[in-house]
This record gives C-alpha cells, structure tokens and sequence, in this order.
C-alpha cells in the first residue's frame, strides 16, 4: 500500500489501479474467509480470539406491544393537542406569534410532536444533576416536578451514595484522591486552568508536547496531536483528511461525531450495515468499478469510517476482516476509539491489541481521553507525515482553544499509570479488574434472562426494553433503590429498542455489582423484562460473511 500520509495529500485510486483489478477479476469465493497473518499469528475472528457477540431477537409480542404503546401514546398526543388549542389544557410549548402567523414557521407542529407528548412523559430520567466526582457512586440533587416534567424544582436535599451505572468511567480515574492529584494539583498551580490561544497561535505548551509524544508511545506509532474536545476531534478533522471526489464508507451505527464529519468534508457519503463485511466489500467494489457518479473517474481517496466499540450496540469492530478489506481495495481506514481506548485489550491500548494487529495497519487513529482517562480531548495518531498535515490544516488546530494544562496532566497521569511509568502495576491491574467485571456482568445478566447486545468483552452493556412505558418505570425504580442508570430510546435507537445501557467500570467492587445485578432480576420480574430465549442473533445477516475473499 502506498505511504499512509497520501490520506493526506495524495490520489489515491488512479486509473491503472482500477484496470488491474478490474483485469484480475474480483473474485469471491464461498466458504469462511481465510485468516491474516501477522508475525505468524492469525488475527480477529481471522485469528484464534474468540469473538461471540449477542443480538438475540424479542418474541414477536414483545414487538407488537411495542408499537402498540407509542400508537397509544400517539393517540393521547393527538388528543392532548387538540385540547391545548381549545384552551383546556395549558400550552407550555413554543408557538408562532400572531403577527407572524403569515410567515414560514419556525416551529415545526409535527417535527416537535415526539418532544411535547412523548419525551415530556419521561423527561425526568435524563440531565439529573449529580454534585460529586462521578466514580463508581455519586451524589444526586433531589429534584421533583409540579407539571409533569415541562419543569423542575430541586428540593435542596442529595440522595446519597448511588450506584453509578452511567458513566464511561471505565478505568475509574475519575477520582478524587489527593495522593493521585498531586501532579495535576501542581500543574494547575504552575500554569492556571486556561491557556486562551489555539495551537497555531500561542497556545502550544511543553505539556501539550509531552502528552503528544506519550500518546504515540502508547500507541506504538510514529507521532500525535491532541485536541480539547473529543466530539471535535471527529467533527473537525475529517473534513481536512477528505473532500470533494472523495468516498466515504461509514458503518450504519457510526457516532454523530463521525457523521457530522463526513457531512462537513464534502465527500460522497456511502453507508454500509453494522460489522457486515459483505456490505461493506460490495460497496469497495463498486466504488473501484464504476468510479465518481457521472463522471466515472477514479475517487480521489477511499476511505472506511469506523468504531473500536459502537456506545449504544457494546459490539466491537470486526477490525482483522476490515484491514484485509481495506488492503485488497487499497482504501483507508480510520477507526474511533473512542470508547475502546483503555477499556480493551491487554494492557488497555484499544482493539488493535484486542486483535493482535499492528498499529501501521490503521491509517487514522482516533480516540478520546473522556472516557478511560478520566479527562477531556481527543487525540489523531498515525503516521508523521499525517500528524504533521493535520498540525496545520486541522480545523481544530487553527481556531479552537488548546487543551488546558491540568487536563493534559491528568491524562499524562492516567497513561504513565497504564504504561507502568509510575512504577506500579495498577493501570495493568485495573485494565484486568474491567475485563472481570464485565465479563462477570455480561454472564449474570444472561443467566437471569435478560437480552443483551454486544460483544462479551465490551464494558458497555445494553439491556433491552423495547416498549416506552418500560423506560421510564425502569430508570425511575431502579434510582428508588440508589442505583443510577441510563435509558435510551427513539430516536438515539431504532423505536422498537429502547435500552437501559450500563457502563462497567474497574472501580465496582463485586458488591457493587451484586447489588445492581439483585435489583435488576427482581425489577425484571416485576417489569417482565426477562425476554430472552437463548435463540441466535436478530442480525445473523451481520454476522455470515461467507462470501468474502480476503487478502493474506
């Protein structure tokens, strides 16, 4: 494959390109794929590691309620409208003015029908206010609501010690030890909290080149550049990787920060089903094949847009099946770890180790110190010639402000700690103590019948609970007995699987975990949430690549 930095700068599908393959015949063959090897080891589901992954489809009821709830609830909508136009009901929504009834609304009746009758019935389980470091517990100001969730009071009391079931701290460095601050305490005395300048302008500190030069160590690849927002890591940078003449194939769960990237580049927008390798070759091929829409011309770049670990599936990337993919087509590829980097592999260095693969096999390496880190920011890795390209045409890098120094210190923290740089074992420790409570977590959750997407590795865990009224009953109870957790629905998932979604953290303790695990089979009693039946996944069509052909 040609130097990595051409993601950068180069053409990279020229016309000879297309002819060889189309002269060599894209082939596929039936039967299971063959594996990659890389120093002698075969990789991924390539490879030896076992990759099991759950997506066990609902009872039909289970379906049919589900749709039944909201067409009940859109009904009662409907109704409530028409009551708060005759004036019986009061109207605590937005509307156009008189004056401006002629005009072209800005508020759309229909587009803000969801909002007003159906996300206003369970408002109150999102944006609850917590007022202590979120570890694996928090404190919670107590809030109540005196018209059905339009607004809030808060009753100056905190409910004490809840279990933390929501938070992507999932190495438990969000904490508040002094004896773990002292170097982020010393730091913010030496430098304050804001640096109030871009990298490009005075806003480059030795801390910002020290994090750097840490994080490609840590990785294992040639250089860095950090960022002070993670969802800006994404949104900003893509765009000046690609753009117009360019493809862009993104997985279908992909984050909105991917998405709003792509958007923003310019470049054609392909979308190819979830970890599903034959979607995702036919699209490669078509792209070699027919080439730019109209005009038939190569595409410029081609590059794979995906995910370490997918927030709202728990699955992870099927990454040795897309690298061959990508090497046999010639594409890039660039991989969000967003929610992977810490969480899996070994020593915690994402699902590159996860797999055994080789940093160089990965084009663009992005992730996120929100998560594992206990911080705030992004980093891109890669190759020099790439970092050095994003240094000065980042969106990021010339207009928004530079991380600040006690961040970049508690990252700097948090790495050494997982590198072993401080002298202890405690990253490795922590890094294996995750693994254990989520593999644990995973197990007993299917074990009381409860479906549960995702991959067995996967701190994220989504319990299923498909119908509406269930959301609201579930978060609402389960905050009853100090636990708190996060739901999720339309339209953040399709509308017939809303979720619980739990984040599993080192810093559980096992109690801890029974505890939530206790509550959780009793409420699944009550709630009838145990819908599971052992079948095979709702998605095998994700899953039987068995028409494939990829590269050695």
């Amino acid at each position: 494959m040609a130097n990595p930095s051409a993601v950068c700068n180069g053409h990279l599908h020229h016309h000879q390109k297309q002819n060889n393959l189309l002269k060599s015949g894209i082939s596929k063959k039936n039967g299971i794929a063959k594996g990659i090897k890389k120093n002698g080891v075969s990789n991924g589901s390539l490879s030896k590691k076992a990759f099991i992954e759950h997506f066990e489809q609902a009872p039909m009821y289970v379906a049919v309620l589900t749709f039944v709830g909201f067409g009940v609830g859109t009904i009662f909508g409907y109704l409530r409208d028409f009551m708060r136009a005759w004036g019986l009901e009061k109207r605590n929504i937005a509307t156009e003015r008189e004056q401006q009834k002629d005009f072209v609304p800005l508020y759309q009746d229909f587009e803000n029908f969801y909002t007003r009758n159906l996300y206003m019935r369970l408002r109150d389980n999102w944006n609850r206010p917590i007022c202590s470091v979120p570890g694996p517990q928090f404190d919670l100001m107590e809030r109540v609501t005196d018209d059905y969730n339009w607004t809030f009071r808060f009753t100056g009391r905190t409910i004490k010690n809840v279990i933390n079931m929501g938070s992507y701290n999932y190495l438990g460095f969000a904490e508040t030890d002094a004896n773990a601050l002292k170097t982020v305490a010393k730091e913010l005395q030496k430098y304050g909290t804001g640096v109030c300048s871009s990298r490009q302008e005075m806003g480059t500190l030795d801390k910002h080149v020290e994090l750097e030069q840490l994080v490609a160590r840590f990785l294992g690849v040639e250089d860095a550049m950090v960022f002070g927002m993670g969802f800006a890591t994404n949104s900003m940078n893509i765009p000046a990787l690609v753009g117009k003449g360019c493809l862009i194939l993104s997985d279908e769960l992909n984050h909105t920060s991917l998405v709003l990237g792509a958007r923003l580049s310019g470049a054609t927008i392909r979308i190819f089903k979830h970890n599903n390798m034959q979607s995702l070759e036919s699209l490669l091929r078509d792209a070699i094949i027919y080439g730019q829409p109209r005009s038939r011309r190569a595409w410029r770049k081609i590059i794979i847009l995906v995910e370490g670990i997918y927030s709202m599936e728990g699955s992870i990337v099927r990454l040795p099946e897309i690298v061959s993919l990508k090497r046999k087509y010639k594409a890039y590829l660039y991989l969000d770890e967003a929610h992977s980097i810490g969480a899996v592999g070994a020593t915690g260095r994402g699902v590159v180790e996860y797999f055994g693969m080789n940093p160089d096999d990965v084009d663009v390496l992005m992730g996120t110190f929100t998560k594992s880190f206990g911080a705030a920011g992004g980093y891109i890795a890669g190759k020099k010639d790439l970092v050095d390209f994003l240094r000065t045409h980042s969106h990021s890098a010339v207009y928004a402000t530079s991380m600040c120094p006690p961040v970049a210190q508690q990252i700097i923290r948090a790495m050494k700690c997982l590198m072993g740089l401080d002298g202890t074992t405690q990253g490795l420790q922590r890094v294996q103590k995750l693994g254990k409570n989520t593999r644990y977590f995973r197990r007993r959750l299917h074990e009381m019948g409860f479906i549960v997407y995702g991959n067995d590795d996967s701190p994220v865990v989504p319990l299923l609970l498909y119908m509406p009224g269930k959301i609201g009953a579930f978060a609402r109870r389960m905050l009853e007995k100090n636990i708190g957790v996060v739901v999720v629905g339309f339209p953040a998932t399709p509308i017939a699987e809303s979720r619980a979604r739990f984040c599993v953290s080192a810093a559980h303790t096992r109690e801890m975990l029974d505890t939530v695990l206790n509550a959780l089979d009793e409420l699944g009693d009550f709630l009838q949430l145990k819908y599971s039946r052992y079948s095979k996944a709702a998605h095998p069509e994700l899953y039987e690549e068995t028409r494939c052909e990829f590269e050695d």
